[in-house]
């Protein structure tokens, strides 16, 4: 077999789709973000960054950098080893505590990423609980999906956001077994928002254990940025709290938050934990100076709704199609992979301007979009260049606009 022609041929379906992938080299600038130094074969031009998970622009902050320029100058680079073999650094200690201090939970667990943290639990989580039966959102992360398939726990999918379907999928459970519920708080692709406390109650009513993932709510809402849960009073009614560091925190990390005993043996167990090395304590010291400065600091979340609003309106009133919903992630919905392609390369080549095209398998064919997402530091001449430039392309490729706007 001609292995380089086979991958050659696959990679091919992929260009004629539209949908292949085509990463922009970026360098972001501390204090300047949302601009970044965009590095291309003809040289190195500027961008201004809107499809960015660091939502609050935290990666920035003197307060996190600070710390991690002085936990550098004072540990060194790396952890030195995993967390069961000398890897357990003060400043994961610290983390930990930090986070389960956020969720107001008995403790804490890190992991390196938000996608470790979700498939090393749920993985561990399904496969040592007696006969475990996991509830699965329809549309939750694949780091969610591959942590229930890999447990090869029975896996039975509830309708988005339908707490009847999932109601009814647990009344069909056999006595005796133990069931979880894994869901998120915001989904990220179309921002909309789970019906957290309708699912709790199901949770509560059935006896089943339940798991939210919150990366993409954390620092986000909240008085202290503990997410939807602590904006609306849930924290101590859901199992684990699960979320990451590198996104609203503007660092890198994963993390679960429970009981003592449920993390202790999630730590004890989870072999995507005990087997890899551990975060550098920089990264740590950084993620947690981000925690406590967002927990008693409402200036950059009630900024980032702001602009969110802003951006949301502004679209609104050219036309252009967006996903309505209470987050702060905006869909800008274009409907075919190689327009939206078409788009996001024109604003990057005429404008400056840094949208990655979002197409399948990340959403369903045919509804491919711009995921944008304002931040605090974007100025009113950066939304003033993004609506008059996704105006004129839209234009172009003669894409419908809302009836209402004309």
């Amino acid at each position: 077999m001609d292995y380089d022609q086979f991958f050659a041929d696959k990679l091919g379906e992929l260009k004629a789709d539209g949908r292949y992938r085509i990463f922009a080299e970026l360098e972001r600038r501390a204090g300047a973000f949302p601009r970044a130094a965009h590095y291309r074969e003809d040289g190195v031009g500027e961008v201004t960054v809107w499809c960015s998970n660091d939502y609050l622009g935290m990666g920035q902050h003197p307060a996190v950098t600070g710390a991690m320029h002085a936990t550098i100058d004072a540990c060194g680079a790396g952890a030195g080893g995993t967390r069961n073999i000398s890897g357990t650094c003060h400043a994961h200690v610290e983390l930990e505590r930090e986070l389960a201090d956020l969720h107001a939970k008995e403790a804490a667990l890190l992991f390196t990423s938000g996608y470790v943290s979700n498939w090393a639990a749920l993985s561990t989580l399904a496969s040592k609980l007696p006969n475990c039966v996991v509830l699965s959102d329809a549309l939750n992360h694949a780091s969610m999906i591959e942590g229930i398939r890999h447990s090869r726990a029975e896996c039975r999918r509830f309708k988005h956001n339908d707490v009847a379907d999932l109601d009814r999928l647990l009344s069909e459970v056999e006595p005796g077994r133990a069931k979880l519920v894994a869901f998120e708080s915001v989904y990220s692709m179309d921002g909309d928002i789970a019906p957290i406390e309708q699912i709790i109650e199901v949770c509560e009513k059935h006896g089943a254990l339940s798991y939210i993932d919150e990366v993409h709510a954390v620092g986000l809402y909240g008085p202290r940025g503990g997410g939807v849960a602590e904006a609306r009073g849930l924290m101590d009614r859901i199992d684990v709290i699960e979320g990451t560091l590198g996104k609203a925190f503007g660092v890198m990390g994963g993390y679960i938050t429970g009981s003592a005993a449920l993390v202790d043996f999630v730590r004890s167990f989870a072999s995507g934990f005990i087997f890899t090395t551990a975060l550098p304590p920089a990264l740590a010291a950084a993620a947690t100076a981000s925690i406590r400065h967002l927990k008693v600091s409402q200036i950059e979340r009630a900024r980032h709704q702001e602009r969110v609003a802003t951006v949301r309106r502004r679209l609104h009133a050219i036309g252009i199609p967006t996903l309505e919903n209470p987050s702060h992630i905006i869909p800008v919905m274009v409907g075919d992979a190689k327009k939206c392609k078409r788009i996001s390369d024109w604003l990057l080549d005429h404008h400056g301007i840094y949208v990655q095209p979002i197409n399948y398998p990340t959403v369903p064919v045919g509804t491919e979009r711009l995921r944008i997402t304002p931040s605090p530091v974007h100025s009113d001449a950066d939304i003033d260049r993004l609506v008059t430039a996704l105006s004129e392309i839209w234009s172009m490729c003669e894409l419908a606009r809302r009836a209402e706007a004309a």
